[in-house]
């Protein structure tokens, strides 16, 4: 009895043990499947953890209720049916949660994989549909249209360079002042290209064109009449911001409406309106800065100079293109993208329609029903109107789209666009640091050798002794060394670079004098008053004064400013932009026959050589032709960069992209502005070296990208 009672024991005991480990190593066996299945097919996304792991918490709150209300150990009951290997109900209520998160991530991975499919169909369906569409009246009043908005970019490069003389003696800029406005209107360009480019593959191209020409138009409207440098350099910052977005939208933008064989054509013909904006803020600022008396004052503290009103007219091209825009539709292959086909059927319909109409084929019908979309994954959030407050509703919104942004940015820098993206980044930022550098370069040689040779022209005075004489003239590029100068009187004059030298002064009188690049090094000054002059402390270098008094010195600046601002800024930066026009024309004929990336590699390289010859340019005549040379043959680069850039992007990343690339590009144009400023006067041998440099490798590695000419828009 007790041995078979003992036996009895051990075989219950064994049993027991024998289900306890076929449950442990199903359990096991069930959970790496789970992991090897997620591992191998969906490496590349993130797996629900926080769900997978409160499945597991809610089985042991299950298992601890039963064990407090039992009273005993699992441990120590055996389920029934476990020693003939029948499953135990937890078990399988375990295996159907796997089961069903495995379905879950498997239907994700389908989603995803139906949706590329959907992309490759859309793109070419797509295609097929532009060209039914046909390319006429809609495409070319769109052209018009943007091509505003991209004139609005080539002005804002530009009206700053321009002002700058007018404004430095205005608001009275030192030099680290006038480096610091250019550098700010960069550094706005280039934040405006990443917000804007990213926002435009989320909320749309003409919705945040529009908003960033308006900010634009309106801070470059408000610059012109604010007096202050603080408040200046603030409106110039954010009128950057704006315009920065104008760039990378419009390509985008544009070449949605475009079939593949008019795609590089057109791309390109639409980048000589940057060219126009140059010309036309280099036009105005010939007309209209030199008139000093074109402005007003109200009192003594308020002045609107001439120099203003060339800032209100610079914000003409960006109004115009607002108001045109407005008549314009979204991009119907966004709208495709984000899954609104009705709407992007209409919009194409407007095309065929007007483009039908035009070509005398009113009655040709658009036979297009249906279009592919493709599946959506973005998981929206529905925020209901009686949920928080209106700020916190917006505070969810915005942090929303500002991680699909942030997100979005950083898928360019990974997985099948990550070569690209650098390798564009690289040749952006190469040819920007030489173009941007060289144009600042330019005009700065140009106005040295002409202080060179003014400075050589100055008249010398030696040993001038003066008694009793009234000097109410102007006196210009003159040096006097070693004069004396006795009870002598200087009213209402102008001293215009003049300089003395050793010189010793007595018992004279300075009455309403003005003066602009002069100093007294060296002097004695003795019993001598200054009443209302414009003679500081800082143009005395060295100088000794004995019972002399300044009374009422002059505030603010007073520089003949029609004198000083002669034409030659004007009429190198206009003939800079002229020269691109036959570049622009041969690169818009040739675009689709040699391919983007022979036009990058062949121009940059051109280029390259030209700046070698900018050697021998000792003379204003020779520096301005070398100048029109470079930016001809550098132009060709610059529109295929833009075609290519365009292209090798999906509509979801293609403004995204566009934006990083351009800020890389506005970037590089402020290295190159301070870089290139500094070796005025100093070397060429720098700044040329350094161009061809850049043009050299930037071309070189062009030629690792891939040649889009053939692909349509994905």
């Amino acid at each position: 009895m007790d041995e078979g009672y003992r036996n009895n024991s051990n075989l219950y005991q064994g049993a027991r043990d024998i289900a306890r480990e076929v449950k442990k190593q199903t359990s096991s066996h069930t959970m790496d499947d789970y992991s090897k299945y997620q591992d191998k097919t969906y490496g590349d996304y993130s797996s629900n953890d926080a769900y997978y792991h409160s499945g597991g918490h809610t089985n042991q709150d299950e298992d601890a209720q039963s064990d407090a209300t039992e009273g005993h150990d699992d441990d120590d009951e055996i389920y029934e049916g476990e020693y003939q290997g029948i499953p135990h109900p937890d078990d399988i209520r375990l295996q159907h949660k796997d089961t069903s998160l495995k379905n879950e991530f498997k239907e994700q991975a389908d989603l995803i994989a139906e949706r590329k499919e959907d992309e490759e169909q859309l793109a070419y369906q797509y295609e097929n549909i532009i060209q039914e569409c046909g390319h006429g009246r809609f495409q070319w009043t769109l052209f018009f249209v943007l091509g505003l908005a991209l004139m609005a970019d080539g002005v804002e490069v530009f009206v700053v360079g321009f002002v700058l003389p007018s404004a430095e003696k205005d608001m009275c800029l030192s030099r680290s002042n006038k480096g610091m406005l250019g550098l700010l209107v960069y550094l706005g360009m280039m934040l405006g290209a990443f917000v804007w480019g990213g926002l435009a593959d989320k909320l749309g191209r003409k919705k945040c064109l529009l908003i960033s020409l308006f900010i634009n138009a309106a801070f470059s409207f408000i610059s012109s009449f604010v007096q202050g440098y603080g408040l200046f350099l603030f409106c110039r910052l954010i009128s950057g911001f704006g315009i920065g977005g104008s760039l990378p939208i419009v390509f985008a933008y544009f070449s949605e409406f475009l079939a593949r064989e008019k795609r590089g054509e057109h791309l390109s013909w639409l980048c000589m309106f940057w060219m126009i904006g140059a010309l036309y803020a280099s036009a105005m600022a010939w007309s209209i800065i030199p008139h000093y008396g074109w402005g007003f004052s109200m009192g003594t503290h308020y002045h609107f100079h001439s120099w203003r009103v060339f800032v209100v007219i610079c914000v003409l091209p960006c109004i115009a293109s607002i108001i045109a825009l407005k008549f314009m539709p979204e991009s119907p292959r966004f709208l495709l993208e984000i899954g609104k086909h009705d709407e992007a059927w209409m919009i194409l319909k407007r095309i065929h329609d007007t483009n039908m109409r035009a070509k005398g084929e009113p009655e040709k019908v658009f036979t297009v029903s249906q279009i592919k979309t493709p599946k959506q994954l973005d998981e929206f959030i529905e925020i209901q109107s009686a949920t928080g407050t209106w700020i916190q509703r917006l505070f969810v919104r915005l942090m929303t789209t500002v991680k699909q942004v942030w997100e979005n940015m950083l898928q360019c820098f990974t997985g099948q666009f990550q070569k690209n993206t650098i390798m564009l980044a690289v040749v952006w930022f190469t040819i920007s640091l030489s173009y941007y550098g060289l144009t600042v370069w330019f005009p700065d040689t140009i106005r040295y050798i002409q202080d060179e040779d003014y400075e050589s022209r100055a008249k010398v005075f030696m040993d001038e002794n003066v008694r009793n004489f009234i000097f109410n003239f102007t006196l210009e590029n003159q040096i006097h060394k070693d004069g004396h100068y006795f009870n002598d009187k200087f009213y209402g004059m102008k001293l215009k670079y003049v300089t003395f030298e050793d010189s010793y002064f007595e018992d004279c009188y300075f009455e309403d004098v003005t003066s602009v690049g002069t100093v007294f090094k060296n002097c004695t000054i003795n019993s001598t008053i200054f009443y209302n002059t414009d003679l500081y402390k800082h143009k005395f270098i060295d100088c000794n004064f004995i019972n002399s008094t300044f009374y009422e010195p002059k505030m603010g600046c007073h520089i003949d400013f029609e004198a000083d601002n002669d034409f030659l800024i004007y009429l190198v930066s206009f003939l800079g932009s002229l020269s691109v026009l036959p570049g622009n024309i041969i690169s818009a004929l040739l675009m689709d026959k040699i391919g983007r990336i022979k036009m990058i590699a062949g121009s940059m390289l051109i280029s390259a050589v030209c700046c070698f010859f900018l050697f021998f340019g000792n003379s204003e005549s020779a520096m301005i032709g070398w100048q029109c040379l470079f930016c001809g043959t550098s132009i060709a680069a610059w529109n295929a960069l833009d075609v290519i850039t365009v292209e090798l992007y999906p509509t979801n990343k293609r403004a995204t992209a566009f934006g990083i690339l351009n800020g890389f590009c506005k970037l590089a144009a402020i290295f190159g502005n301070s870089i290139f400023a500094s070796f005025v006067g100093i070397t060429k041998v720098v700044p040329i070296l350094l161009a061809s440099a850049a043009l050299v490798g930037g071309g070189l590695i062009s030629l690792r990208l891939p040649e889009t000419r053939e692909l349509v828009l994905m």
